[in-house]
């Protein structure tokens, strides 16, 4: 899990200027949902970036889901995304 989370962290610091990421798996709390899907995390990420703070919300996630497109396609299932400068 922890390679995955930082081919995460890689991706993301390649496209995006990140002045810290930490990533909190909370699976866990999900796994008597109904739409709970084995093998999908569900994540949230706690980002600290100028960067994305000086855009539009909605833009600063939609670059993040962008560039984890592949991984929400195939290993996440549901991804929180805290955004502070």
């Amino acid at each position: 899990m922890k390679n995955y989370f930082k081919k995460i962290e890689n991706k993301l610091k390649e496209r995006i200027n990140l002045e810290e990421l930490i990533i909190v798996d909370n699976t866990h709390l999900h796994l008597k949902h109904k739409s709970f899907v084995p093998g999908k995390l569900h994540l949230h990420l706690k980002i600290k970036s100028q960067y994305l703070g000086s855009i539009s919300q909605i833009s600063a996630q939609r670059l993040v889901m962008k560039v984890l497109d592949k991984d929400l396609k195939t290993s996440i299932h549901a991804l929180e995304i805290s955004i502070n400068k």
